[in-house]
């Protein structure tokens, strides 16, 4: 039986504990039931947010490895190789046809690098990353039906700079 004051101020506050975690717990819910409602917003996407975490664990490692100033296809060649020692399921080279007319058409298109068919990745080399490139993976974002693609630069000092994230 509860009788001393230090066991029912011990009740009061575990019961106004569990009536803020409910609480809590209920507000959270109602955020991610209508955070869902926009399916841009991969806030709740967790899987994802972890899965190009780890992406870019591979992409440092291979610029620290590599540094900047080589072609694309060595960057591209070494990524893939540390993708796959991370447990990862990459495509290379993955050929994107367009559709014109509900045909299908081989236009030429080459994605670089496709990880575990969530991720979309385009190794540049270059001086700067221009407009262009951008476009170029929203287009292929647009075309393939993948939500997220990386948009990286190697030819940098500091890869923090040469790494572009971009959702559609």
């Amino acid at each position: 039986m509860l009788t001393s004051p230090r066991r029912k101020s011990l009740l009061h506050i575990f019961s106004f504990s569990t009536v803020f975690l409910i609480s809590s717990l209920d507000v959270a819910f109602q955020l991610y039931h209508w955070c869902s409602t926009f399916p841009n917003l991969n806030i709740w996407n967790m899987e994802l947010n972890d899965l190009s975490y780890k992406i870019i664990g591979c992409i440092y490692k291979v610029h620290a490895e590599l540094g900047p100033g080589l072609l694309e296809s060595a960057y591209e060649v070494c990524l893939e190789y540390e993708l796959r020692n991370a447990g990862l399921t990459v495509e290379r080279q993955r050929a994107l046809p367009v559709i014109y007319d509900e045909i299908k058409l081989e236009a030429g298109y080459r994605i670089d690098l496709v990880v575990n068919n969530q991720i979309l990745l385009e190794v540049k080399s270059i001086e700067a990353i221009a407009p262009i490139h951008t476009a170029q993976v929203m287009t292929y974002l647009k075309l393939s039906g993948i939500k997220l693609g990386l948009l990286l630069n190697f030819n940098v000092q500091d890869m923090k700079k040469g790494i572009n994230r971009i959702i559609m």
